[in-house]
């Protein structure tokens, strides 16, 4: 029997949901054209993972660790799911650009959601890009309850 993906575990589909669901209450849209009530959780999964734009989402710790990152995010910050995937979101920006970006999520946590947002990241390789007309959106589990960030942007350019 083959191994599941990791993005695609039960536990990742049900994450997939939640910011699938979140986005749409956040934004009044779908986050993909896709996210339509009746489709299967596995399959909208699969979607969010190849939609080709990047898709990020971490945890509501103290130093927040990303949960999640479709195909498009592992390609842009040149690493794979194992090494992303519990590494502080921090570490996402450059050390000189985490305040900024440590307080662009705390107005977003604030207003629970905001767009149009701007900010350099890098790579794992530390490759720097800047990162334009973000959305980041509040995570909100099936009891109403925080559970995490998340983020998404198509207008980027290496720097």
């Amino acid at each position: 029997m083959a191994c599941e993906a990791a993005w695609l575990t039960t536990e990742k589909q049900g994450l997939a949901g939640v910011l699938l669901q979140s986005h749409q209450q956040a934004f009044c849209r779908p986050l993909i054209a896709a996210a339509q009530p009746g489709r299967s959780r596995r399959l909208l999964c699969q979607e969010l993972f190849a939609c080709g734009f990047p898709v990020l989402a971490h945890g509501t710790e103290n130093d927040p660790k990303l949960s999640y990152a479709n195909a498009a995010a592992l390609q842009l910050w040149e690493t794979s799911w194992h090494e992303l995937i519990g590494l502080p979101s921090r570490l996402t920006a450059p050390e000189t650009e985490r305040a900024e970006r440590s307080n662009a999520l705390g107005q977003a946590k604030r207003l629970e959601a905001v767009q149009n947002y701007q900010g350099i990241r890098i790579s794992r390789k530390g490759q720097q890009f800047m990162l334009n007309n973000a959305r980041i959106w509040t995570l909100w589990d099936a009891e109403e309850r925080v559970c995490g960030q998340a983020a998404c942007f198509s207008d980027w350019w290496w720097l």
